[in-house]
């Protein structure tokens, strides 16, 4: 079993575009609508088969205000942040917050030994974690 994508509601899929692809160096595939839905969407495409699918439905709205940080995130059920593994935490950080992104939680030790994470948002106040861990996750 693999995981195919993530899906992303978004506000504005246009600017989530532009800021993930800017901000991640994401290419794009073919943009799609669902007319009699009122949705629009795109996949993007990153390295080793990452890919988001960015979503604009008319007329969604936030249900719960977005979490402030990691612990307040739990607090809501469902998903609370995509994680990308990378291969240097400070490094990406740093360019996504040259990209626009908020700070949520600058690069720090993570409780796996000799790994480190960092939390920002996206413009949207999505959570995203970053993760210099070099290998999957393990048992």
């Amino acid at each position: 079993m693999h995981v195919d994508h993530v899906g992303l509601s978004v506000a504005d899929l246009d600017a989530q575009v532009d800021w993930y692809q800017r901000a991640f160096g994401f290419e794009t595939a073919q943009p799609f609508e669902i007319a009699a839905v009122g949705l629009r969407g795109i996949f993007l495409l990153g390295p080793d088969g990452v890919a988001i699918e960015l979503l604009e439905k008319q007329g969604s709205e936030r249900v719960a205000p977005l979490p402030a940080d990691p612990p307040s995130a739990l607090l809501t059920r469902g998903y609370g942040h995509i994680c990308f593994r990378v291969d240097d935490t400070a490094r990406i950080y740093d360019r996504l917050i040259a990209a626009g992104a908020t700070s949520i939680a600058a690069p720090f030790p993570a409780p796996e030994a000799g790994v480190h994470a960092a939390f920002v948002a996206d413009p949207e106040g999505n959570l995203i974690e970053l993760l210099d861990r070099p290998h999957e996750v393990r048992a």
